[in-house]
């Protein structure tokens, strides 16, 4: 389901949270259903219950999960709107880091290869 790298720069809880978020994106949980409960993914994970909860808000906030008091946490597949606005915001990002690379000294070749290099690990 989800794994976690300690070596990520992301904070434990924001990989939480993108590996749910591509789940739920991908249609892997669907809409509607019931994502596992705080202490089960905690348990399941090895991490701290707050780390989990932290996730959850964050996807609540995003508008990709709802939750239910006494019931738990559900998946929301994105509108048309979410997903056009999360598109507009990766690619915000995206443009962020090939700034940077850039400045960095990395040329166009170097970007090209890093593209094609991530497409073979889907």
């Amino acid at each position: 389901m989800i794994t976690l790298n300690y070596r990520d720069a992301r904070a434990i809880y924001e990989q939480v949270r993108d590996g749910l978020r591509t789940l739920i994106v991908t249609g892997a949980i669907a809409d509607g259903e019931k994502l596992p409960s705080v202490r089960a993914l905690a348990s399941q994970l090895a991490i701290n219950p707050n780390t989990i909860a932290r996730a959850y808000t964050e996807l609540e906030n995003e508008g990709y999960c709802c939750s239910v008091p006494g019931k738990g946490c559900f998946a929301v597949c994105g509108t048309r709107e979410q997903d056009d606005a999360r598109r507009r915001e990766l690619k915000r990002k995206v443009r962020e880091l090939l700034t940077e690379l850039r400045a960095m000294g990395a040329d166009e070749q170097e970007l090209i290869d890093l593209l094609k290099e991530e497409e073979r690990h889907d």
